[in-house]
């Protein structure tokens, strides 16, 4: 173990003591520690609540679904989650992150490979509604113990890595969906499609019994922190909280009256519907660029994946050296709508398009870490689990409107054109929020 760090003195030196290469050691070992494992959890929880972008493509024909339904399917997963994701966070600050991530993927994992079981658009439909319930309160319950790990300074680089591993999910997917659909087709008379569920959900059960006995609920009880170095991590903190704004929120109560959170909402409501366009329908973009094979579509989707991936870590660590969000975060989200908008054009190019299609994945997936370094620093206690469980619910109560509103505009039009015109004009609006709505700070915010 290294060498143990002396407490601060005062909490006017914090952002001195943040460049100290000591101060920079404990975080690196605290990220090596917490940070992998639940990074893989994390691209498990994408890839499953996601993978039936992929699963679409043989799915619907299979059991006759139409790309109403398919959205409706979509939708439900949100109902769920949005439901049960307060309750969640709250759960995980009275239990603890070991039982809350344990109970949250062992019964995720197990909705998601029962999936194979699925033989009609009313089971579909029911197993879509009990994965949200069941994977409820995952993320924003990531965000909250990082909080107890990470000051806001810090917070953006870290929070990058788990958007990258939206990007790589998307990769995994990619390489692992089409070759699982293809190859496991009619093996024990199954589709590939039910395979592709089975064989990509029960991660997530392993996953949860590994988080039991890996985690530390916070740092006190970490066993591999030495007691200075717990004791320098508590003052850094609370040397930060001393910092917070005035009308900060510190309990639920003040956190549900404070208008931010319902800005924080509304922002992180157009993000996520931007995201989640990428996540349900981007092999089917694919496809309309002339790409038919499923296998290769798979492999195409890695692309813009594996951009969005390197992009977000990037964008997010630049934020973080800055101590800067409002102009990354609107810098972001208005290049993805310019892009979004120049999709419409349908270039007569596969390479053009792709193009588009990555720096569109690129500039969404980098605002998402950027933002929520934002929201975590104006609430502590259990106003944080409160008011992160609470933006998170709104932003993806999206998921009930996003994915059965596409449905709806491919249904009746053939084309995803009038989707980019809203997805375009929200993220402009969200970023015009943040810049209007969110005062400049000389701090990481």
């Amino acid at each position: 173990m290294s060498a143990p760090i002396p407490a601060p003195a005062l909490a006017s030196d914090n952002r001195d003591r943040a460049d100290d290469p000591r101060t920079s050691a404990l975080y690196r070992r605290i990220s090596w520690r917490i940070v992998p494992f639940l990074f893989v959890c994390y691209i498990v929880s994408i890839l499953d609540r996601s993978n039936i972008g992929f699963a679409q493509l043989q799915m619907k024909s299979d059991l006759g679904i139409t790309d109403a339904m398919y959205s409706l399917g979509a939708v439900l997963f949100f109902v769920g989650y949005v439901l049960f994701e307060v309750p969640s966070n709250l759960l995980l600050r009275k239990f603890g992150a070991r039982r809350t991530f344990a109970r949250i993927m062992v019964l995720w994992g197990a909705a998601s490979v029962a999936m194979i079981t699925v033989a009609s658009a009313e089971h579909f439909y029911i197993l879509r509604f009990l994965l949200g319930v069941f994977e409820a309160g995952f993320f924003p319950g990531v965000v909250l113990y990082l909080t107890y790990w990470f000051p806001a300074k810090r917070r953006a680089a870290v929070l990058s890595i788990f958007y990258a591993g939206v990007a790589v999910a998307g990769m995994v997917g990619g390489l692992l969906s089409g070759s699982i659909m293809r190859g496991m087709a009619g093996v024990f008379n199954l589709h590939g499609w039910q395979w592709m569920f089975a064989i990509e959900g029960a991660p997530a059960v392993l996953l949860g019994v590994i988080a039991w006995f890996w985690l530390s609920d916070r740092p006190d009880q970490a066993a591999w922190l030495s007691s200075e170095d717990k004791q320098f991590l508590a003052d850094d903190l609370l040397a930060e909280r001393k910092l917070a704004p005035p009308d900060a929120a510190h309990s639920l109560g003040a956190a549900l009256r404070n208008s931010r959170t319902y800005l924080f909402s509304f922002i992180y409501f157009s993000l996520t519907s931007a995201l989640l366009m990428l996540l349900f329908w981007m092999p089917l973009m694919i496809r309309e660029f002339g790409i038919r094979d499923v296998v290769d579509i798979s492999l195409l989707s890695i692309v813009p994946n594996a951009i969005g991936a390197v992009g977000v870590i990037l964008i997010a660590r630049h934020s973080d050296r800055k101590r800067e969000r409002r102009w990354h975060f609107a810098a972001c989200v208005g290049g993805a709508a310019i892009t979004l908008l120049l999709m419409t054009l349908h270039f007569n190019s596969l390479a053009v398009m792709l193009g588009l299609l990555s720096l569109a994945a690129l500039l969404i997936f980098s605002a998402h870490p950027v933002f929520w370094a934002v929201p975590s620093a104006y609430f502590s206690g259990t106003g944080a689990a409160g008011a992160i469980a609470l933006i998170s619910s709104i932003g993806v109560s999206s998921g009930m409107i996003s994915p059965w509103v596409i449905g709806q505009i491919r249904t009746h039009t053939g084309s995803m054109d009038g989707a980019m015109y809203i997805l375009a004009a929200l993220l402009l609006a969200c970023g015009v929020a943040m810049l209007l709505g969110v005062k400049e700070r000389n701090s990481a915010v």
